[in-house]
């Protein structure tokens, strides 16, 4: 009986000194990827000073103090796509149904930046897919948009890699995408065109084969 004791005392230390040792190379990594996500926060900032300055600016006045830093950080909002994958926001959220009619989630608010002049762009997206035994929780589809968008962009490659992300994830048998968006490379510079917008779409499986499913995805989800 003291043996094993002593033995059921050992495998408990051993246990305990796993997940120490697992729970210091978890914050090792940790602190390893701050530190270079510092790095790169201190680069941005430094490239938003030069920048001001180039334009004319004192960088040194009250106002601007600080405006590189803020610039830095919210870049690094805008383009946290990068770090993000479909595979992490699907994780546990795809499954098994009989379900084989349209599902539709329409209106899913997007902001990007045109990769052209890093100007924002915004507008909504509309996704449908046609489910072969398999179904996605819904919220998980706005933050497909959201990964793709919250990179450096141009619209209709945003549109293809929304569509494409979710077809390879779900296996449907088909895809529908539509996007409706105003640029702003185009609102206040160049054309400057105040109410002129931009739809792409990209059709995957039935909805690209078959005119009567693609129309049904069309009528429910264009009309206003």
């Amino acid at each position: 009986m003291e043996y094993q004791n002593a033995s059921e005392m050992n495998g408990g230390v051993d246990r305990n000194l796993n997940a120490s040792k697992h729970n210091s190379l978890c914050r090792e990594k940790k602190d390893s990827k701050d530190t270079v996500d510092a790095k790169k926060l201190s680069h941005i900032e430094k490239a938003y000073t030069t920048i001001l300055s180039e334009l004319g600016e004192n960088v040194d006045r009250e106002g601007l103090l600080r405006t590189p830093l803020r610039a830095a950080k919210a870049m690094q909002f805008l383009t946290k796509g990068y770090k993000e994958t479909t595979q992490d926001v699907l994780n546990d959220a795809i499954f098994d149904e009989n379900h084989e009619e349209i599902v539709i989630v329409k209106d899913i608010e997007l902001f990007s930046l045109c990769e052209h002049h890093l100007v924002p762009f915004f507008g909504k997206a509309h996704i449908a897919y046609l489910p072969n035994k398999k179904v996605v929780g819904l919220s998980k589809l706005a933050r497909i948009v959201e990964i793709f968008s919250r990179r450096l962009q141009v619209q209709e490659r945003l549109t293809k890699q929304i569509a494409s992300a979710i077809s390879e994830a779900l296996e449907p048998a088909g895809v529908a995408v539509v996007i409706e968006a105003v640029h702003m490379c185009m609102v206040m510079r160049g054309v400057q065109k105040m109410n002129a917008s931009t739809v792409t779409s990209v059709m995957l499986g039935r909805f690209h084969d078959d005119p009567t499913t693609r129309k049904e995805f069309l009528n429910l989800t264009m009309r206003k």
